[in-house]
């Protein structure tokens, strides 16, 4: 006997809907909002539409069977695990946007600022409203402006060598020294040379100036007191050969009096410059001149009117003159063809240490410069006004005399 099972599946009938058509038609009432004035259609699906599409094909293809007493089999558990994993798989693939979008709105990260003529905005604004454009001053300056206010041409280092030596006004002479060096514009270098030690008085003296110094101390065992100044100086030059300091050297006694002019034409010099320099005799009853006769910057003859001075090369004092103080440690460049060292002579008679000491420096008046211009003014005094018959105060020490007051008579 043949026997019938009846399927145990859901039997779906054809029924007619109020719009006719099938179900999974996308032509449905509930697909019109989807589909309206404001949807674009596009290669690819929005997200929506394809979720709906994967639902409505995984049902038809796999179909819910429920068990005689109406609870799901493990096949719905299973489908649905297999329906959530592929849509969840789609939803990480599928992009939220349309592709050809990105392609052709490339995503940028730079930021470029408007481009604005602001020539031709301002002629456009002041053709349409008549408005007359004026300059407006917000008081900033200009690059030129600026230039000129800061413009800054370094200066030559001045390199000022003083010998001092302890004696009654050796305290007066070196704080007006000082008061006269703090007035010359930077840079500026004192070096001041003690015999055998360095006293604590000269120090403090120092210190207080406000000017850039070097202490040195002159070692030099004397025979003769009279080449201490010699030896001093000479202490100064190795300084500064050993250093290389660049810049004017002058030897400027304590004792001497100076114009702040002879400073700023010092600068000037190239190699090596001299001038005038007025002198006090040692009677004290007239002052006679010495130094240069200049035409224009050149130098064509000397002063003098000691007799016994008339067989020097060069009629120049001490406090007369300067010269570069590269000579002393690059004298290549100065094509100078003797290389021993620079240094003054303490076996010549007193006061032929400044000619002998030039004729090492220069060949003749050529290379020499008159300052100031024309050689007409003097700069500086050299004054004896040293006081022999001086008498110290009680408990005054001849090693520490720089601070002294003594009563009016």
């Amino acid at each position: 006997m043949a026997s019938f099972r009846r399927s145990q599946s859901i039997a779906y009938y054809d029924r007619s809907y109020q719009n006719g058509g099938n179900p999974l038609s996308i032509s449905s009432p509930s697909h019109k909002i989807i589909a309206g004035p404001n949807y674009s259609s596009s290669p690819s699906l929005s997200f929506s539409v394809l979720a709906a599409r994967i639902w409505r094909f995984l049902a038809a293809i796999f179909p819910l069977r429920h068990s005689r007493k109406g609870h799901q089999t493990w096949k719905r558990s299973l489908y649905s695990f297999l329906l959530c994993f592929v849509i969840g798989l789609l939803l990480g693939l599928a992009p939220f946007w349309n592709v050809d979008d990105i392609n052709s709105h490339r995503i940028s990260f730079e930021i470029r600022p408007p481009t604005v003529n602001l020539q031709q905005d301002l002629r456009v604004v002041a053709r349409q409203e008549n408005v007359v454009m004026e300059t407006v001053n917000l008081g900033l300056e200009t690059k030129q402006e600026v230039v000129e206010r800061f413009d800054f041409i370094p200066q030559k280092q001045l390199i000022v060598v003083t010998p001092t030596y302890n004696r009654a006004l050796q305290a007066f002479y070196l704080n007006r020294l000082a008061h006269t060096l703090s007035l010359v514009p930077p840079p500026l270098l004192w070096i001041v040379v003690e015999m055998n030690s360095a006293s604590t008085e000269t120090a403090e003296i120092l210190r207080k100036s406000s000017v850039m110094y070097r202490h040195l101390v002159c070692t030099k065992n004397l025979t003769n007191i009279k080449d201490r100044g010699v030896h001093q100086r000479n202490t100064a030059l190795e300084h500064i050969e050993h250093h290389r300091l660049d810049g004017i050297v002058y030897f400027a006694d304590d004792d001497n009096i100076y114009s702040l002019q002879l400073f700023e034409s010092i600068r000037e010099i190239r190699r090596f410059g001299t001038w005038p320099v007025s002198m006090l005799t040692q009677s004290k009853n007239k002052a006679i001149l010495e130094g240069p006769v200049c035409n224009g910057s050149q130098v064509i003859g000397w002063h003098t009117n000691e007799k016994s001075k008339k067989l020097r090369r060069f009629h120049v004092d001490m406090s007369g003159f300067a010269f570069n103080s590269t000579i002393l440690w690059n004298p290549k460049i100065w094509h100078r063809p003797v290389l021993d060292p620079i240094r003054q002579l303490d076996t010549v008679k007193e006061g032929f240490q400044e000619t002998t000491f030039i004729e090492q420096v220069v060949e003749d008046e050529s290379q020499m410069e008159g300052i100031p211009h024309g050689c007409g003014r003097v700069l500086n005094w050299h004054l004896h006004l040293e006081a022999h018959g001086l008498v110290h105060p009680r408990g005054w020490r001849l090693q520490k005399n720089l601070d002294v007051i003594l009563p009016l008579k």
